[in-house]
């Protein structure tokens, strides 16, 4: 039995919006609600459309799979633009095993989406709603248990111009540490930014942490120039790596 593709409607930094473009146009959205990049359902090269979800006729599939982004254009064999940043994603830092980096990160892109669903349950039964830090901790700690075994918080840090701080989450192998943030109406970007500036500078006397990833929760938009604060704070090149990660973008 023969099937035709829909076309796929994917950011410019490959996350999968709809891979029913034409079918669900629903589902179709201008801007990633992940990470705020501009959606296209068509290659950057030839034009054609991105192979997404395959429809059979007088078919319904009940399997609930995801159809997986595309790398390579299978009409003219180019790469994707995203295709590179999933090898970048994949390469080993330092003693990081790279799968553990690639797990991370896919659970910080999801987390938005997940806070989301967890909201509608059947006949408006009790859930949790992400309403402040504490809330975005629970959250973030039941999603690492996935694929993290040794998680470890209240870890806390030697004292840095007077204060000292705790991490957030350990992941003590891997020599991750997550510091995890919410905005508020009184915690912005300004705020934001220098809160996350000296967290920075206390981590790196910390004697199990080799990548500090910063995660921001932004559900309401206080920070109007996400990448901007990721830019400036990200740093690949220290003896301690940093990652600032702000979700969601384009609100």
């Amino acid at each position: 039995m023969a099937g035709k593709h829909d076309a796929y409607l994917v950011c410019e930094n490959g996350h999968g919006i709809n891979s029913s473009y034409y079918s669900s146009p629903e589902f179709n959205k201008k801007f990633c609600t992940t990470c705020g990049a501009k959606t296209r359902k068509d290659c950057p090269i030839c034009g054609n459309d991105i192979e997404g979800e395959i429809n059979f006729e007088n078919v319904i599939d009940l399997s609930g799979g995801i159809t997986p982004v595309p790398d390579i254009c299978k009409h003219c064999g180019e790469a994707f633009p995203w295709k590179s940043e999933k090898e970048e994603i994949l390469q080993n830092l330092d003693k990081v095993n790279k799968d553990d980096i690639f797990l991370l990160e896919t659970i910080l892109d999801k987390f938005h989406l997940v806070a989301k669903q967890i909201r509608q349950r059947y006949s408006d039964r009790e859930t949790l709603d992400v309403k402040d830090e504490y809330d975005t901790q629970d959250l973030l700690h039941s999603l690492l248990r996935i694929y993290f075994e040794d998680i470890r918080n209240e870890e806390w840090n030697p004292s840095y111009a007077g204060s000292s701080t705790r991490s957030d989450f350990l992941l003590k192998k891997e020599e991750i540490v997550i510091e995890v943030k919410k905005t508020r109406s009184n915690l912005k970007a300004k705020q934001i930014g220098e809160q996350l500036i000296i967290d920075i500078a206390k981590y790196r006397t910390h004697p199990n942490c080799k990548i500090l990833y910063c995660f921001v929760y932004d559900p309401e938009g206080y920070v109007s120039n996400p990448k901007g604060i990721e830019n400036d704070l990200n740093d690949e090149i220290s003896e301690m790596k940093v990652k600032v990660k702000i979700v969601p973008k384009g609100h």
